[in-house]
């Protein structure tokens, strides 16, 4: 580990050298002073010197952007960034990364951009959803102006997750729309279908049923959605939840289709409630003494109610 330190610092003597001016040097050489930084951070990193390591990246980053080599400037305080990780300063770190991102975006270069901010979510997703939300939204929007649609809905996916599991539904619901509208555009008609579904979840544990019932509407013009076995089950749904038939919701919230949805989309299926408790249909008893049986009792009568699952 000493020898890895000793050896960064050899580097960054070297880099100093190479910024110096002299009768016969009138420039810093700015170039060879950012790869002397970068070999720095690299010991420093190996040495786990982790803050060190970060102080090295962003003097490269200084160094190139001095250089006008604004890519590689990003790519080091990217690298900053994953110091930072290292470090267990997620605030930080996504700050960083957030800066090299625009600055691939001004470099032209903004699939690198959104990339980033694709890891940036991943990494913060276990300490703040919400701002794991924000670099989702932020990635699929550099994605979306550059026509890429799968990769933007993809990431508008992941937010729209995040959105219903921090119940933040009413933004999970325009996120959800926009999220379909760029499968239908890129004639992706099966993921429109299943984005039909997790709509018109959403917008029953937002109390709309109306919502929920247009989402279904408006999708019976996509190619194959009428008599689908999404389309039957949300038209099977909305006429339980529409008519308080507790059973009929809960055997479709309950089938394989909705409760091998994503984590998130299964779980408000299988919350949903339907309103004022919803009514629960009785079967046929047999008169009294009918055949030497005696009736059922209530408690007999609901042992398998809403059948298994």
């Amino acid at each position: 580990m000493a020898s890895k330190i000793n050896e960064a610092h050899e580097h960054i003597a070297k880099a100093e050298k190479n910024l110096k001016t002299s009768m016969t040097k009138w420039k810093p050489d700015f170039d060879s002073a950012a790869s002397e930084y970068a070999k720095a951070a690299v010991c420093f990193k190996n040495a786990k010197q982790f803050e060190q390591a970060k102080d090295a990246y962003l003097k490269e980053a200084e160094y190139h952007t001095e250089n006008k080599a604004l890519f590689h400037a990003a790519k080091a305080i990217e690298q900053a960034g994953m110091m930072m990780k290292d470090l267990k300063k997620m605030p930080e770190a996504i700050q960083y990364i957030e800066k090299a991102s625009m600055i691939y975006v001004e470099n032209g270069t903004p699939d690198t951009a959104a990339m980033a901010l694709d890891r940036a979510g991943k990494l913060i997703e276990p300490v703040s959803l919400e701002k794991a939300v924000d670099l989702y939204q932020q990635a699929a929007g550099v994605f979306e102006n550059e026509d890429r649609l799968r990769q933007s809905a993809e990431l508008l996916g992941k937010a729209s997750r995040l959105l219903v599991r921090l119940r933040r539904l009413d933004e999970a619901a325009t996120a959800l729309q926009k999220e379909k509208n760029m499968y239908k555009d890129i004639e992706n008609y099966p993921t429109c279908f299943k984005k039909t579904t997790a709509q018109v979840l959403v917008h029953l544990h937002r109390n709309d049923f109306v919502a929920a019932d247009k989402c279904v509407r408006e999708s019976y013009s996509l190619p194959g959605y009428s008599g689908s076995e999404d389309c039957v089950a949300m038209e099977t749904l909305l006429q339980g939840y529409d008519e308080q038939d507790e059973d009929q919701v809960h055997r479709v919230c309950n089938s394989a289709l909705l409760k091998y949805m994503d984590n998130d989309y299964a779980k408000l299926a299988i919350s949903l409630k339907v309103p004022g408790g919803g009514v629960k249909k009785k079967t046929a008893k047999p008169p009294h003494g009918g055949a030497g049986a005696p009736a059922a009792s209530a408690e007999d009568d609901d042992d398998y109610e809403g059948g298994l699952c």
